[in-house]
């Protein structure tokens, strides 16, 4: 299966699954041109750019409102936090301060600007 975002203004608005057969088994990037031909005589006046599930092309993989920097030939997803920085290799947005690593799970204080403890309540069976 060979997946396609559809880009509207540099942002994706759907992203679709392609069978193998309609791409006629090629891999990417020669699966690009078929699978966008392909989509372009269902879906006319269209642009498509082709994603890759496991990221292994393009970056990350396309979802809705990511938007396609063709520059860079990657899809970026939205920015989760105003103080995230962009990390030009991964085209990701990465946190000011690296997630812990000490195993407990975490969310982001924007304020504070740190990573805090989401505390999980614990239920306690029999007696």
């Amino acid at each position: 299966m060979a997946h396609f975002a559809q880009i509207q203004d540099n942002v994706v608005v759907t992203v679709v699954v392609v069978n193998n057969e309609d791409i006629q088994n090629l891999p990417f990037p020669e699966s690009e041109p078929v699978g966008i031909s392909f989509l372009g005589n269902i879906f006319p006046e269209t642009e498509w750019r082709q994603t890759s599930y496991n990221g292994s092309f393009r970056k990350n993989y396309a979802g809705i409102g990511y938007i396609f920097d063709a520059v860079r030939n990657a899809f970026i997803g939205p920015k989760s936090y105003d103080n995230w920085v962009f990390n030009e290799e991964t085209c990701r947005w990465v946190p000011p301060i690296p997630y812990p690593t000490d195993g407990k799970e975490y969310q982001w204080d924007q304020n504070g600007n740190v990573w805090v403890v989401i505390k999980i309540p614990v239920t306690i069976i029999g007696a």
